[in-house]
């Protein structure tokens, strides 16, 4: 197996090292802090990985490759999109120390991952993995979200559907857990608002050919296709579907179908698509005007979902590590939850207590041609959704 190594040590500094002397010298104390990273560089959610190493090293690097006044190490690996060998990498990278696991990108890997940090008691920081089972009332201690659940995108796609006023729907979603229970909910409430489902289907995830359901779509009367697929399923689907000029009859949309580095996958098919969206670079406050400053100069483009999101949910949880000036993991554990996060990418955010999932603002989009210095292809935010009306009370 591929195994990357990457430290990010920052130079000793007096401050730093005045700052390490008042620490409490605890049993747990190390000589460097050790983040466990178990992401998919390979499988259906292979393109996705790469991006939130791009955002973690930058936030590492932006305070200098220390917490605790001690270098920072992160050892990359793998998940290939798999529970099993998720929970195998993390045992690894676990019993060679690791302070806390990053990942993964599928639900269904991350859900394996919890069962083992609670076993370990070791923290595990997701900023991608959707499944609202994730984060729930009396679940996991160990495990915080800091990014979307698929929950408050589906709401986000109930909205749309309901401000475009379509009438008849076909639903296309990965054979694949939290997309099912993604379906039926949405299924759920087009029945509530009287809107036909003329249709549905359940690919296979990984799936290469959609030849037949989009052929499906295209012979119904469904005004609409909702997808609950990503990665190379949303851009395979997409790139099909251009081809087959489904796009021109069919309006396509989806909780979490396109940012930037999907849409530049597809090509121009991807145009007129619609999306639920994560984070994104032109949201307006400083914090992200600043990021997207830093990340555009180390790396010479625009950072999408998953590198804003992998950025912003590991400079939060490290900013809170040093504010407890502790290596007691308990110590993380209990400042994290119910903290606050003023300065987040997308403006404020809360950890609730109740269930370790951050409140945060919804953001929603359609795929245009972008003018310079813009991509080529890029997400307009169309619509801003408030916390309120997208997370149920614990």
């Amino acid at each position: 197996m591929k195994r990357v190594r990457s430290a990010i040590i920052g130079a000793a500094c007096a401050a730093l090292a005045t700052a390490a002397i008042h620490q409490p010298v605890q049993a747990e104390e190390a000589d460097a802090f050790k983040i466990g990273a178990v992401v998919s560089f390979s499988g259906p959610y292979g393109i996705i990985g790469e991006s939130m190493k791009r955002g973690v090293e930058l936030a590492i690097e932006q305070r200098g490759g220390t917490v605790l006044g001690k270098p920072i190490e992160v050892t990359w690996e793998d998940s290939e999109t798999k529970p099993q060998p998720a929970v195998q990498k993390a045992s690894r990278l676990l019993a060679d120390g690791a302070h806390m696991i990053f990942g993964a990108v599928s639900s269904a890997s991350t859900v394996a991952l919890q069962g083992l940090v609670d076993q370990r008691k070791v923290p595990l920081l997701v900023t991608i993995s959707a499944d609202d089972k994730i984060t729930r009332s009396d679940g996991s201690r160990y495990t915080f979200r800091t990014s979307n659940t698929l929950g408050m995108e589906l709401r986000m796609a109930v909205e749309f559907t309901k401000a475009r006023g379509l009438k008849k729907v076909y639903g296309v979603g990965a054979d694949y857990a939290v997309t099912r229970a993604g379906w039926e909910y949405y299924r759920d409430q087009m029945k509530e608002l009287g809107v036909e489902i003329v249709g549905e289907d359940f690919p296979a995830l990984g799936n290469r050919d959609y030849s037949v359901i989009i052929d499906k779509i295209a012979n119904s009367d469904a005004e609409a296709a909702v997808l609950i697929v990503t990665g190379s399923d949303a851009v395979t689907f997409l790139k099909q579907a251009a081809q087959a000029g489904l796009n021109k009859d069919k309006l396509l949309f989806g909780p979490v179908l396109q940012d930037e580095l999907l849409a530049a996958a597809v090509g121009p098919g991807s145009v007129g698509a619609n999306s639920g969206v994560r984070y994104h670079f032109s949201y307006d406050v400083p914090a992200n005007k600043a990021f997207v400053e830093a990340y555009r100069a180390k790396y010479g483009e625009w950072p999408n979902s998953f590198a804003g999101e992998a950025y912003d949910g590991m400079s939060w949880f490290l900013d809170v590590i040093d504010e407890t000036g502790s290596w007691d993991k308990e110590a993380w554990i209990d400042a994290f939850a119910g903290s606050t996060r003023e300065n987040s990418l997308e403006g404020t955010k809360v950890m609730r207590a109740c269930d370790h999932q951050a409140m945060q603002v919804g953001l929603w989009g359609e795929v245009v041609k972008g003018e310079p210095p813009l991509p080529e292809l890029t997400m307009k935010i169309t619509d801003v959704f408030q916390p309120d009306v997208l997370f149920p009370s614990c």
